[in-house]
Formats: C-alpha cells, structure tokens, sequence
C-alpha cells in the first residue's frame, strides 16, 4: 500500500540536508574578518566619541546639583537664624582631602567641618545645622573668597558678602555670589559652563 502523494511531497520538504560537499558547491552566507574589521572600527569610533559628551555631562550634573544644593542651604540658613532670632553662620574649611562647608551657630572659628562631611563645635552651646563634605575623589572642590558669613536676623545682612566657587575636575566652575542681603545670584568665572551669565 503507497503513501499519499502530499505526504511525501511533505516529507521531503522537511528533511535537512547536511552540507558535507566541498565548500564551493555549498551555498553558505558569512562575513569576511575585513568586514568584521570595519564593523569594530566603526563602533570604537564611535565609543570613543561619546565617552568625552558623557563625562562633561556627568560633571555639569554634579556641578549644578552641589551649586543648587549651596543655594537651597544659605537661604534655609537666613531663613533660620529669622526664625530663632539668632545669629547663624556658614564656615568653609579645607584639610587634606578636601574641602566643606558646616552651617552653624556661634562665632567663625567655633565649628570646624572635614572633607567627609563630618563637623563638630568646640563650645557645645552651639549647634551644627548641617555640613556637606567634598572629598578629593569626588571630582568638585569648593573655594570660597571668605572664611564665614554671618546671617544676622536684626538687621537682616549677611556680612561679609561673598563668593562661592564650585569647581569641576575638569576646571569648569559655577560661582554663588551672596550679597549683603543675603540674596545669591549665579554665574560661570569665563563662561566655563554654558547657560550662566559669564562672571
């Protein structure tokens, strides 16, 4: 008894036939190791085009979060010492794996902060608000033009007036400039980072 045709027909579109013929008579598709070449050539061009875009980027992003962060501080500090009727102050510092800078009560030289973030007063009538550290490693320094700012709540000043400079690995830097009211105001020393006003 025979099978039906379209069995066969079937069963022979679905067999495998293995290539064991010498290579010429095979119909084998693949790429040459020239192409391969190119393909890689491309690609590492490629990588090693973005990988500058990338770290600039990186470094504006952490330049203008700690720029922020410093903004949002001072006038949390002004609003503060309004509201204990107190005078407060805002020290920077340098050791040798950073700098910092600590908010606090009491006089310029009674608290002190570290690159780790990390601060202590030497009288314990005065209080620590808060300290933020910038070690080495991190890739951001900070350099202040003054030792301390006092926020007086009577008069409402903030003496000395200052400027702060957040400065990137890079050399890229956003300056905070706090006036005598206590006001800051943005800008970029030679417009080393697009978008600020050039100070």
């Amino acid at each position: 008894m025979q099978g039906h045709p379209l069995s066969a027909a079937k069963r022979h579109r679905t067999t495998r036939t293995s290539c064991a013929a010498p290579a010429a008579s095979c119909n084998l598709h693949g790429y040459s190791l020239l192409e391969n070449m190119v393909v890689l050539s491309i690609v590492a061009l490629t990588s090693s085009a973005a990988v500058p875009a990338i770290a600039d980027f990186q470094e504006r992003y952490r330049l203008e979060g700690q720029s922020g962060e410093l903004v949002t501080d001072l006038h949390y500090l002004r609003g503060e010492a309004l509201a204990r009727n107190q005078p407060m102050r805002i020290s920077f510092n340098s050791d040798g794996a950073g700098t910092c800078y600590v908010l606090h009560s009491g006089e310029a030289g009674d608290c002190k902060c570290a690159s780790d973030g990390t601060a202590f007063c030497q009288d314990p009538d005065n209080a620590i608000v808060k300290s933020v550290g910038f070690a080495a490693n991190r890739g951001i320094r900070l350099q202040a033009n003054v030792g301390s700012m006092l926020f007086d709540p009577g008069r409402g000043t903030t003496t000395p007036a200052g400027s702060v400079n957040l400065i990137g690995s890079s050399g890229k830097s956003i300056r905070q400039v706090v006036n005598i009211t206590g006001r800051t105001r943005s800008c970029s020393p030679e417009g080393s980072v697009s978008g600020y006003k050039v100070c």
